[in-house]
């Protein structure tokens, strides 16, 4: 009797499981205990357990310095890294096409850390044009890529984000979350004066295959936003099902 079909199946289901460890790991990167982890995934806590064991041994989760509990290991962030970087490489064709296109500068970020952290940048070809440092960090609740995917996320944990980062000075959640209504139906997220003064945006965001919200974003010195806001909202909306494919590939 042919057994391919159901050790493959199993395989698979091997797999999964791992995966699901690993999200349960990232939501909780401080490190959970065999029996949290177990609760989360809604498996036996030994069958967690056997899987801890393999990735351990790949070095993709590491035991907590202190107890009995593991987190994400040092492969992982290896690998994360490295998909980052192939994010940079996709993305590079359609941040110089759209700056050929509008003559505007146009900006790669990653959501991480309650920050969003510029990857790459194609400047602009005007000479009045906003330039930014890969590597720097921009707010989320003030810039057009943050708000892009503070609106992408679900509105409890796109609260939590928003109110740490206004910490104990506060702000208005309710005024917020009805702007991030707004980009949700418009696909399209605007900043106008409101990070720095004299430079505008907008954004769009979108996911990668592990789960990162990233966005593209198109800075635009304030005194010509008007009359660009048109073409740079037709051509980001226009990029975001090709962004889809090429991500799929």
């Amino acid at each position: 009797m042919d057994d391919s079909n159901g050790a493959s199946r199993s395989g698979i289901q091997v797999i999964a499981r791992a995966a699901a460890v690993l999200r349960a790991l990232k939501d909780d990167p401080s490190g959970l205990s065999l029996g949290q982890i177990a609760e989360r995934v809604t498996l036996p806590r030994s069958t967690v357990q056997r899987i801890v064991a393999a990735l351990q041994e790949e070095r993709l989760v590491i035991a907590q310095a202190m107890g009995n509990g593991v987190r994400l290991g040092p492969e992982l962030h290896a690998l994360a890294r490295a998909a980052r970087y192939n994010i940079v490489d996709r993305c590079r064709p359609y941040l110089t096409r759209m700056r050929d296109q509008l003559g505007e500068t146009v900006d790669l970020s990653v959501l991480r850390g309650g920050q969003m952290i510029f990857l790459d940048q194609v400047p602009g070809s005007h000479r009045l044009r906003t330039v930014s440092s890969v590597g720097e960090l921009f707010p989320l609740t003030t810039t057009a890529n943050g708000r892009a995917c503070l609106a992408m996320l679900p509105e409890p944990e796109a609260e939590a984000m928003a109110r740490a980062e206004w910490g104990r000075k506060g702000g208005d959640w309710p005024a917020l979350n009805a702007r991030l209504r707004q980009i949700r139906a418009a696909g399209l997220a605007e900043d106008i004066d409101d990070h720095t003064d004299g430079i505008s945006a907008l954004g769009i965001a979108f996911a990668d295959l592990a789960g990162d919200l990233h966005a593209i974003s198109v800075p635009i010195p304030s005194t010509r936003f008007a009359e660009q806001r048109e073409a740079v909202a037709k051509a980001l909306l226009a990029l975001k099902p090709e962004l889809a494919r090429v991500l799929e590939g």
